[in-house]
């Protein structure tokens, strides 16, 4: 194994252990894990933490968790393309009536596409990729979200039973 994938693996037992320790319930730590595993699929990259934190509030679970668990995709960023394209595909067969997949990406697409026109479009684009997108990427996030709920309740349940908290009182 490489020194790159120890590291790796090393941050995650590290960040399993920072949520197992948290002093709050064990239902409270997972409805912010699975706030932030939602929001961490989908598309709306500047404001996903802001919007996992701000559901993990109003739900009265814990924002830490939320914080932590919407950044942890970052671990894997080299899959988020692929899992972004099948996002995407999965919205546009959902949207599209008769249901049909994308046409293919663009082979001769390079750099001298990218231009400030794309950002002058972003409002037409948001209609034509925007709403597949994110249908999709709630398609996927929300089993996913689930079972994160699921893994991470019985695991902070599990050690939270083995090592109790002190009461204090008073």
């Amino acid at each position: 194994m490489t020194e790159l994938w120890k590291k790796l693996l090393a941050y995650i037992v590290l960040t399993l252990r920072s949520l197992q320790r948290m002093h709050d319930t064990p239902h409270s730590i997972a409805g912010g894990v699975a706030f932030g595993i939602l929001f961490s699929f989908t598309p709306l990259f500047f404001c996903r933490a802001l919007l996992a934190i701000a559901l993990a509030w109003i739900f009265r679970c814990s924002k830490v968790a939320a914080a932590i668990a919407v950044n942890l995709h970052e671990l894997i960023f080299f899959l988020w393309p692929l899992v972004y394209r099948e996002e995407y595909r999965i919205g546009f067969w959902l949207l599209s009536s008769p249901h049909r997949f994308p046409p293919k990406i663009y082979k001769g697409l390079n750099l001298e596409h990218l231009h400030w026109v794309i950002l002058r479009e972003t409002v037409e684009n948001w209609e034509k990729i925007g709403w597949p997108w994110l249908l999709g990427s709630l398609v996927l996030g929300i089993p996913t979200a689930i079972a994160c709920f699921i893994i991470t309740l019985k695991v902070v349940e599990h050690y939270q039973a083995k090592h109790p908290r002190p009461r204090i009182i008073g």
